[in-house]
């Protein structure tokens, strides 16, 4: 681990994130390589590293599922490889197949989703091809890790003639028992197994009797174990077997471990590849607990956290069922510097802990729960001094460690470091620390480093807030509960609520006022006056939040507002243009029937043409008047005129026809029947209308739209 984050991994408990890594991981290995994830300050490393863990993250929200990555470790196999005229055991060829196999099946895998999982695949592309070791080993080793029969013809003749010398024992052993049941020699378990030999189980009396190697004999001596004399001979014969077996075993397996040994580099990367595989799947799972994101990196030394949650703390309140307040913090090259000031267990310590252990998890390759627009830098450094850091073993009260730690952190700081200094110049007389303290931070601003501090020391707020590059920042809290609301809000210091504080925890009102009259009235009035700062900045932010939902109400009732305008203003278009068509055309149609009613009554031919030649010359006037798009918009609008027109003029012809072969009659009014309300239509005409008023054979036809009046023999009731 890199020497320059040692103190900071301590001081931030980075050891029990990668105690949260480790539970989640598959492997033996897995777990151990959590424990030492190593910090990174390369920016390319960190990229591709946190890549990895996104791309995995999203495999638990697709259906494109990730193969599986456990297997036993290979470390014993890979030992033996190095070792010339060994052999591998047969378990061990089954944990080296099944690793091979594995990096195949992810191989294959992410090259068919390289889409979804470019950088993973780019993981696996180095890879070589080994399966053809495992076909090897599949022909040697069965499934249950025992060596084939057919891994070689001497080793399958050894085996059958085994298997015949041992029924020749059954079958002489079977004999035997009968032989001394039949004699009554043997006890009443009859048999019994020694040394995996099946043994006769003689009665002690007759021991002479039965003929064979004696084994044994039981507790009490009355019974002695006997092998039978017939049976020996093929236990003999059986023994010479399996050594032959076992010596061909042994040269099969040193034949196939040297066929493997060639590829120990490779096993190697395969072993480490699915070490690495599982730790990505272990961040990756980390990261789905905690709502874990990779945030945007940047190379402008830029850091800005925006609703960041300490993932320990996270985890423990998700567990308790407890809420955790987020929090948002920005360093960047014109505030470089943030001095957090506020009440005690208002929350100072976790934010400026968060910050940092975010930022660890970053350079771990380790997604951080945070949102999604928040972008990280990388820092080269990290000092820290958090809690209270007495050395027993030293002898060094807090201060004295705290002196070691900061001369320490003047040597080693640049415009690389991130330093977190938790309640900043404690341990000494407050004036005197105070000095001290605001001279480091001096420096610390001058060498351009980037650093968090929480403090209650006033000098400090006030450098904070003298310096170019550096701000002030509180924990908000409650002054009316006297409770701490864990809201970090930037730009201005915070009160330290000691008298409120002490209040709420039960101290005299009076000794509070005691202790007041010691202290100087100018540091009371300092800290009462931060102290109603935050509350008008807390009586502010309400006041912006409900001007910010108002103006938003009142912006979604202007668009609804404009909408409905706009649909109106539509409709009122289109009605305006549905008037002025219907208009037109009952113009029209009142022109052609004039023309009409004079063809009627003096049956002049060349006057009925000539009358609506000039109508239609008018209206084609008006026509070159409008553009052309605007003529071409409308032609299909005045299809259904000129259709009428032509039924019009179709109309004029009958008439016109009709007229000629028969002389003018007197026309008689016809019998009239229509009273207000009919549904009327003038003759030769579609338009229906309804009867508004009868007046002396005059009827009002309403058509919607406009009104007419006409004869009441000129209607016809639909």
């Amino acid at each position: 681990m890199n020497s320059l984050f040692k103190k900071a991994l301590q001081d931030l408990e980075f050891d029990k994130i990668c105690y949260q890594v480790s539970v989640r991981c598959n492997t033996d290995k897995g777990k151990e390589v959590a424990y030492s994830i190593e910090i990174s300050s390369d920016f390319q490393t960190i990229e591709e590293s946190l890549n990895k863990t996104s791309e995995y993250l999203s495999s638990f929200e697709n259906d494109n599922v990730i193969p599986n990555h456990g297997f036993d470790s290979i470390d014993g196999e890979l030992r033996f490889l190095g070792i010339e005229n060994t052999a591998i055991e047969p378990t061990g060829f089954k944990k080296i197949a099944s690793i091979v196999d594995q990096v195949k099946g992810h191989q294959k895998f992410f090259k068919k989703f390289k889409e979804y999982y470019p950088t993973l695949n780019t993981q696996t592309e180095p890879l070589e091809d080994l399966s053809f070791l495992k076909k090897e080993i599949d022909l040697i080793v069965d499934r249950f890790g025992e060596i084939k029969n057919t891994a070689s013809p001497a080793l399958a003749d050894l085996r059958r003639q085994m298997a015949e010398v041992r029924s020749k024992i059954n079958q002489s052993f079977g004999a035997a028992l009968s032989s001394a049941l039949s004699n009554d020699y043997l006890d009443e378990i009859k048999e019994s197994f020694i040394d995996y030999r099946r043994v006769l189980a003689v009665k002690a009396t007759y021991r002479k009797k039965v003929k064979g190697t004696l084994m044994g004999s039981s507790k009490t001596g009355s019974i002695v174990y006997i092998v039978p004399e017939s049976t020996q001979r093929y236990f003999r014969e059986l023994a010479d077997l399996e050594y032959e077996e076992a010596e061909e075993v042994r040269r099969i397996l040193i034949v196939l471990t040297d066929t493997i040994r060639p590829f120990k580099p490779d096993l190697i990367k395969f072993q480490d590849y699915l070490v690495g595989i599982d730790l990505i799947a272990a961040k990756a799972k980390f990261a789905r607990d905690i709502n874990g994101i990779k945030p945007q990196l940047n190379t402008n030394r830029s850091l800005n956290l925006k609703d960041a949650f300490h993932p320990l703390l996270y985890l423990q309140n998700k567990q308790e069922k407890k809420e955790t307040f987020p929090q948002s913090i920005q360093l960047h090259p014109e505030n470089r510097i943030i001095v957090i000031s506020g009440p005690n267990a208002g929350g100072k310590s976790i934010t400026l802990k968060t910050v940092g252990l975010l930022q660890l998890m970053v350079q771990a390759g380790i997604l951080i729960p945070v949102h999604r627009t928040s972008t990280v830098c990388i820092f080269d450094r990290f000092l820290t001094d958090i809690g209270d850091n007495q050395s027993i073993e030293n002898h060094l009260s807090t201060y004295s460690y705290r002196l070691k730690n900061m001369n320490q952190f003047l040597k080693k700081c640049n415009d690389s470091t991130l330093f977190l200094i938790d309640e900043f110049g404690t341990g000494s007389d407050p004036e005197l620390g105070g000095a001290l303290a605001e001279t480091f931070l001096e420096t610390f601003y001058e060498k351009e480093s980037y650093g968090v501090i929480t403090t209650h020391y006033s000098n400090l707020k006030l450098l904070a807030n003298e310096l170019e590059c550096a701000s002030n920042a509180n924990m908000l809290f409650d002054n009316r509960t006297l409770e701490p609301t864990y809201q970090l809000v930037l730009g201005e210091a915070g009160s330290s609520f000691t008298f409120e504080v002490a209040q709420k925890n039960g101290i005299p009102y009076s000794l509070i006022n005691r202790a007041k009259k010691k202290i100087e009235k100018g540091k009371i009035r300092f800290d009462a006056t931060i102290a109603k700062l935050q509350k008008e900045r807390s009586k502010i932010t309400k006041t912006e939040d409900r001007l910010s939902k108002e103006a938003q109400k009142a912006s979604l009732e202007s668009e609804k507002l404009e909408r409905l305008n706009s649909k109106l203003e539509e409709k009122l278009k289109s009605y305006q243009k549905l008037y002025e068509y219907h208009s037109k055309m009952i113009q029209l149609g009142e022109k052609v029937d004039e023309l009409s009613e004079k063809y009627f009554q003096d049956q002049k031919k060349r006057n009925l043409v000539s009358g609506f030649l000039r109508l239609v010359e008018t209206e084609n006037s008006k026509r070159k008047k409008k553009a052309a798009p605007v003529i071409k918009k409308e032609r299909v609008e005045k299809k259904a005129l000129t259709s009428e027109i032509k039924e019009a003029v179709e109309t004029v012809k009958i008439k016109a026809a009709t007229s000629k072969k028969q002389p003018p009659k007197k026309i008689l009014p016809k019998p009239v029947d229509l009273k207000v309300g009919d549904r009327v239509r003038l003759e030769d005409s579609r338009s229906t209308g309804t009867i508004d008023q009868i007046e002396k054979g005059i009827a009002t036809v309403n058509y919607g739209m406009f009104t007419t009046k006409a004869a009441l023999e000129k209607l016809n009731k639909v």
